[in-house]
């Protein structure tokens, strides 16, 4: 094997060949990488400044909005740069970097929401069970699992990919480093490794997916069976967030990977790739903060609390 199999540098595919929309393009994603930015912030904010918030939920709901950032982070900072500076380079590393990241990030968000259905599962379906159930170490237990499994999940990947000898050239169809991408670029056969290993990570993926169905089953189950309307409001404002945030994440990339062949153009695959990988990091606060009062209240008076102090 030689060192030619391994290219110095990757080139990820344009948005655009005008300077004109090049620089919209750089504007555009610069303005949602803000918004996340701010977004995410202030829920990370709220969370760890309101003793109130102190609780399982939003411990959950804090781990998910550092992997939010962590995740638009590893793709929009490049492709701005790219934009604005009329390139279409990345080094061999940085895509080795962004690869590792982003499966990490993505693994450990899917997983982390998994984990907050069990929580919402507990504090419906077995309420007087929720202290001991869900207590501070089973939180941080509970949390860390998600993200170590990311990681050793982003690991294997990674590792395995860029193992792989490359002979179909350095070009990528996508603003980023994926994997997909990479392995169309690798030799004959030398891909099977890593398609198996992918299938045996879809398979853990699908039984988690399973669980997270059977969840919501016995929770909206529960629900039904409330006999108050307060009842019924206060669950729905607790579900229906959260519901909403794995719903987008899971069909944005069900749609991305599992489209059939012959809808693939260059510029679908790229809107659908935004769509799972830019607009769910930049939405979730937003679908989090818009039904949910302790935010909301929390919000207003750390902003109070700033309008104050500056006066």
């Amino acid at each position: 094997m030689s060192n030619s199999s391994f290219p110095t540098e990757f080139l990820l595919q344009s948005f655009a060949d005008t300077r004109e929309l090049q620089l919209l393009h750089f504007g555009l994603f610069l303005g949602i990488y803000l918004a996340a930015l701010l977004d995410n912030g202030l829920i990370l904010t709220v969370v760890a400044c309101d003793h109130r918030l102190h609780t399982p939920m939003y411990f959950f709901l804090l781990n998910l909005a550092l992997l939010d950032l962590g995740s638009i982070s590893t793709i929009l900072p490049k492709s701005m740069v790219n934009s604005l500076w009329d390139t279409r380079t990345i080094s061999y590393l940085g895509c080795a970097a962004q690869v590792f990241l982003l499966v990490f990030l993505l693994g450990g968000e899917y997983l982390l929401l998994i984990v907050m259905a069990y929580d919402r599962y507990v504090a419906i379906c077995k309420p007087l069970h929720y202290g001991t159930l869900i207590g501070g170490r089973t939180c941080v237990k509970m949390a860390a699992s998600a993200w170590g499994s990311g990681f050793l999940n982003a690991v294997l990947h990674s590792a395995n990919t860029f193992s792989l000898p490359l002979c179909q050239g350095n070009a990528l169809d996508q603003f980023f480093c994926e994997i997909p991408q990479i392995l169309k670029l690798s030799c004959s056969d030398a891909y099977l490794r890593e398609f198996g290993l992918v299938g045996f990570s879809a398979c853990l993926l699908f039984a988690c997916f399973v669980f997270l169905v059977l969840s919501y089953v016995q929770i909206f189950r529960a629900v039904l069976r409330m006999p108050s309307e307060q009842g019924h409001h206060k669950a729905f404002s607790i579900c229906l967030p959260h519901l909403a945030v794995v719903s987008l994440f899971i069909s944005t990339i069900m749609f991305a990977y599992l489209k059939p062949p012959s809808t693939s153009s260059p510029s679908l695959n790229v809107v659908v790739t935004v769509l799972y990988s830019v607009v769910p990091p930049a939405v979730n606060p937003l679908i989090y903060s818009m039904r949910n009062q302790d935010i909301k209240g929390a919000l207003k008076e750390l902003i109070l609390l700033v309008v104050i102090k500056k006066e």
